[in-house]
């Protein structure tokens, strides 16, 4: 099976002011249609770790690999064309535009990364939009919809490129329990109908092990062969 994303001997200090070292030898993969799970205490460095998996950080020790090609190393630029292109993220905070409309939220990457015509993207947001059941919010702004309706939106707006893997930092974090739920069934639904692949830093228990694997982290360590679940049939 293909491999989405992969890191290997993954090494992070932070230097001032005095050294830490905040990622020890981090080696693990995730495979094309795997919904995995980073768990662990604050201060584990699972956020630390996303944000190096992400391309966002490149001061790290190690080889980052993202559908099989090496990223390390790449100048910022071609990291950010890579990052747009395969790699949606959905927030604890939703970060939506609030003078913007819904849709016009969607677009924003697919304009960025400009490989399509302005109708062509407004289209496809339009599709992702009705994929997740809010089309009828298309038109209204950011700022005048529900904190569920606001995730379903982010979530929107980090699949509008079609990315090959979606990272999520705490997404059900700032949600109650019925809204966390409902973004649960929604990945579940990528991964089974769309072979999406899925990273999850989560401190949610009952959303990780539903999941396909648990990859547990402490003082900067992958604790242990990433543990194997299965879907717990909801509802």
């Amino acid at each position: 099976m293909k491999k989405v994303l992969e890191a290997v001997n993954i090494n992070k200090h932070f230097w001032k002011p005095v050294d830490f070292h905040v990622l020890k030898d981090i080696s693990f993969a995730v495979k094309k249609g795997e919904f995995a799970t980073i768990m662990g205490k604050s201060g584990s460095g699972k956020s630390t770790l996303l944000y190096i998996l992400s391309t966002m950080d490149t001061d790290y020790e190690g080889e980052l690999y993202l559908n099989e090609e090496l990223v390390s190393g790449k100048p910022h630029q071609e990291l950010s064309r890579l990052r747009n292109r395969h790699i949606g993220f959905v927030f604890q905070f939703h970060y939506l535009l609030s003078e913007f409309s819904v849709l016009e939220n969607v677009m924003l990457p697919a304009k960025k990364l400009a490989t399509k015509s302005d109708a062509e993207i407004e289209h496809e947001a339009m599709e992702k939009l009705k994929m997740l059941n809010i089309a009828n919010l298309a038109k209204k702004r950011a700022s005048r919809i529900s904190g569920g309706e606001k995730q379903r939106v982010a979530i929107a707006r980090a699949l509008i490129n079609n990315p090959s893997i979606l990272m999520g930092d705490e997404p059900t974090g700032n949600l109650d329990s019925y809204n966390a739920e409902n973004v649960f069934q929604i990945f579940k639904q990528l991964k089974e109908e769309q072979g999406l692949s899925l990273l999850v830093v989560t401190h949610d228990y009952d959303f990780a092990k539903r999941t396909d694997r648990i990859i547990e982290m402490e003082d900067g360590r992958i604790l242990q062969e990433p543990l194997k679940t299965s879907f717990i049939k909801t509802q």
